[in-house]
């Protein structure tokens, strides 16, 4: 059989599916790709056996069908070397030879059977299904999978809960040292339920969508002419299935299936303050960058002590056993009474690292209670905070 592709259009979906293929296989087959040919279809499929990700791209010259798998390394970087251009796929379905042919070459490839490639089971009959813009996942994922845990003792803080709500999504995640809670509102599930992404094929999925921006820049720069509304383009939606063990991301070029955290996630309401009588206006890039020179002198334990007072706030680290301190100030609005609080440095730095906006709130129920930074204004059906365990400082 063969088809021919673009070398560029291929090679772009290949980098997209081999997000999902582990670089340490307990089955060999998995450290390939599996093309399948039916139609004018191509459909590349990638798996790590918890995670597969599927994508669909049109073909042309399509001579019979064939399903092959094909070594994912190899393929990845030929294709990377290879300039734009129109090549041919040659498949002996006998072999499983395959035959790259372009402009000024051929290459060679032993493929196997692609009925080794394991395949996902099914989802079970009782599926929740939705449709939502995909542009509002990416963001959605951006903002908060940098907070999920690591730690392999507790696993169900290792992905990013999704909180279905009627008219919302509310996504969750942390690593008990901060929690990161972001409301969509321009979502509308129409249903209830919940389940926890782990945070590789969230990841893999925020990878794969088009980001918001990226989406406005295209529309803003294609032609008056090609306008169609947004509705009737599919890739501009996606579904979500899940049952009780797996969850389907699914648009017109692209299908993710993934187990997900089996488990209770902890109530994330409980530990997020009701209300905040102390509120300090600052500016994240000024604070980021004091807070990455001071944290230079902080002991291994990572302390920066904030004393915020007469609007200003300052930041200060010591280590003792080395003899070295270092203190900065920066300007603030807050004119209440006295504060003394103890941050993280890593913490405090990947906190600030991860907030996209500049004008931002530091919120304050007690130097005991958890810090929590917020924009100075959400965007429209956005809520979005940052929640920070303090330290103790020593007295």
């Amino acid at each position: 059989m063969q088809f021919n592709i673009n070398s560029k259009t291929l090679l772009t979906h290949m980098l997209a599916v081999s997000k999902v293929v582990s670089t340490k296989n307990s089955i060999d087959v998995l450290n390939n790709f599996l093309f399948e040919v039916k139609g004018e279809t191509l459909t590349i499929i990638g798996s790590d056996k918890e995670n597969t990700l599927v994508a669909r791209i049109p073909v042309s010259g399509v001579e019979g069908e064939a399903s092959f798998a094909v070594n994912v390394k190899k393929m990845v970087d030929l294709f990377k070397e290879m300039p734009a251009q129109g090549i041919t796929f040659e498949v002996d379905t006998q072999t499983y030879e395959i035959k790259v042919k372009c402009l000024n070459g051929t290459f060679n490839i032993v493929g196997i059977d692609g009925g080794q490639f394991p395949r996902p089971k099914p989802q079970e009959d009782d599926v929740f299904s939705f449709t939502i813009p995909s542009t509002e996942v990416p963001k959605s994922l951006d903002k908060t999978v940098f907070a999920a845990g690591t730690d392999t003792m507790r696993p169900i803080m290792m992905g990013v809960l999704w909180d279905i709500k009627p008219d919302s999504i509310v996504f969750v995640a942390s690593d008990t040292h901060k929690l990161v809670r972001f409301i969509n509102s321009a979502v509308k599930p129409g249903l209830e339920g919940s389940f926890i992404l782990p945070i590789k094929p969230a990841n893999v999925l925020a990878s794969i969508l088009e980001k918001k921006e990226d989406k406005e820049k295209k529309d803003a720069e294609a032609p008056e002419t090609e306008e169609v509304a947004e509705v009737a383009k599919p890739d501009n939606l996606l579904t979500v299935k899940f049952d009780s063990k797996s969850v389907v991301f699914e648009n017109e070029t692209y299908t993710l299936e993934c187990r997900f955290i089996s488990g209770k996630y902890p109530n994330y309401g409980a530990v997020i303050p009701q209300s905040s009588p102390f509120v300090i206006a600052l500016d994240k890039s000024t604070m980021l960058n004091v807070v990455k020179r001071v944290s230079i002198f902080a002991t291994d334990g990572g302390l920066i002590q904030l004393t915020i007072a007469d609007n200003k706030v300052l930041f200060q680290a010591q280590d003792p056993e080395m003899l070295s301190s270092g203190r900065e100030y920066i300007p603030c609005d807050y004119d209440g009474a006295p504060l003394t609080m103890g941050f993280n440095k890593d913490c405090l730095i990947d906190v600030l690292n991860n907030l996209s906006v500049n004008d931002i709130y530091l919120k304050i129920t007690d130097t005991t209670r958890p810090g929590v930074f917020v924009p100075q204004e959400n965007k429209e059906n956005e809520d979005w905070l940052v929640l920070v365990m303090p330290m103790m400082v020593p007295r």
